[in-house]
């Protein structure tokens, strides 16, 4: 166990393209005092010569935290990028220690350097890692005449990343092309997505983005467009969706089981709510419990875990949620297993269109109490050279909190 009174062993220094010359003189001492160095091989050769002992970092980036470790108690510097906890290596180290354990000597984010030379709001431009991230969690953000800054992986990644936007409608979007900033080698260019024909851009690399053209923009009210999902049918429609997620009302860094998850639109809006909210789908069909995934990596809320199982049995071993939401395979013995399982304040909601499944409420209801709603639905249709309105199967829908 680390001892707080110690003075702290590893010290993590963000550093620029311009290498030692960016360093603070605090940041300078530390190495100067290092018995060891560690970093990526990139941040090792901007940084030149150093007294200590030199380990690179190794790749992937996971294998080098236990070597890290194994270090504990020497005086060791680790070099990372920029600032060290804005989409950096920090906290994928820090995470591992206790308070205490680190100092840190954060150098100027790429975000902050490509704001600056851009000339952008950062409080107002998306900032997103997108090195080993999907493109599309550009999604919720592209909308004409928004601004995003990425950071990719390398020129291919750019051109990927061009493409994207070309497939969604948004060709016209303007792209800023930013390499190795803040060092000597730094350099920009600019235009359209649709036009880039680059074949030279340098790592490490940054793109800001201006969207502009004629694609659909993801809305951020609760109950999108049932087009946005692929479905076979098992879907939770619109309105009753939109109903749904206002009763189970997310908030920020909450969980949601989402069973019988069909298409998945459930879970998935739960996540689009906010960046800190987690969702587990369960479905015991294969076909579908795949089609869930692809429309949570669609939408870009890749935080979609999908279980492939029958429920109560496939809730064994889960974290518990915050919610818990049935819109399939409602029974009295899922309902009393969640009610054994689940703790106080865990908010339920079941949707039910069958008479046996509507009674099967309407009992708990009276049972546990909470909130009964029946939800009726008509839409316009032809009906003969006339309109009528045609009505969908009512819904039931039970909410309470446990």
């Amino acid at each position: 166990m680390f001892d707080m009174a110690d003075a702290p062993w590893l010290t993590i220094i963000g550093l620029g393209e311009d290498g030692a010359d960016g360093l603070s003189a605090s940041a300078k001492s530390a190495l100067a005092q290092a018995d060891l160095v560690t970093g990526a091989t990139r941040h090792l050769a901007l940084l030149g010569d150093v007294k200590g002992a030199v380990e690179p970092w190794p790749v992937p980036f996971d294998d080098g935290i236990a070597r890290l470790l194994f270090h504990r108690g020497k005086r060791v510097v680790m070099l990372v990028s920029g600032d060290p906890f804005w989409f950096g290596a920090g906290t994928s180290v820090t995470r591992h220690l206790a308070s205490g354990e680190w100092l840190a000597h954060p150098a100027a984010s790429t975000f902050g350097l490509a704001a600056s030379r851009l000339g952008w709001p950062i409080e107002t431009t998306a900032c997103l890692g997108l090195h080993a991230a999907s493109f599309s969690r550009l999604r919720r953000h592209i909308a004409p005449d928004r601004r995003a800054i990425a950071l990719v992986r390398d020129g291919t990644a750019v051109a990927a990343l061009a493409r994207y936007l070309c497939d969604l409608g948004f060709g016209d979007s303007r792209l800023h092309i930013l390499e190795a900033l803040g060092g000597p080698r730094e350099r920009m260019r600019d235009t359209a997505a649709a036009d880039l024909d680059y074949d030279d851009i340098a790592h490490p690399v940054a793109v800001g983005m201006v969207f502009a053209g004629e694609g659909t923009v993801l809305p951020h009210a609760s109950g999108l467009p049932d087009a946005w999902f692929e479905h076979d049918g098992q879907l939770t429609k619109r309105p009753i969706r939109a109903l749904t997620l206002s009763t189970l009302a997310p908030n920020p860094g909450e969980t949601l089981w989402d069973i019988g998850a069909g298409s998945g639109s459930i879970g998935i809006e739960w996540l689009l709510a906010h960046p800190s909210t987690q969702a587990t789908a369960f479905e015991t069909d294969s076909v579908r419990a795949a089609r869930a995934a692809s429309n949570a990596a669609a939408l870009g809320v890749d935080r979609l875990r999908v279980v492939e199982g029958r429920a109560p049995d496939a809730l064994e071993g889960q974290d518990m949620p915050d919610a818990v939401f049935i819109g399939g395979g409602l029974s009295k013995a899922l309902l009393d297993a969640l009610w054994a399982r689940l703790p106080a304040g865990t908010r339920l909601v079941a949707n039910a269109v069958t008479l046996e499944s509507e009674a099967l409420l309407a009992h708990w209801h009276g049972l546990r109490g909470g909130s009964l709603l029946r939800i009726e639905l008509s839409d316009a249709a032809p009906l003969g050279t006339r309109r009528g309105w045609r009505a969908s199967y009512p819904v039931v829908q039970w909410s309470v909190t446990l």
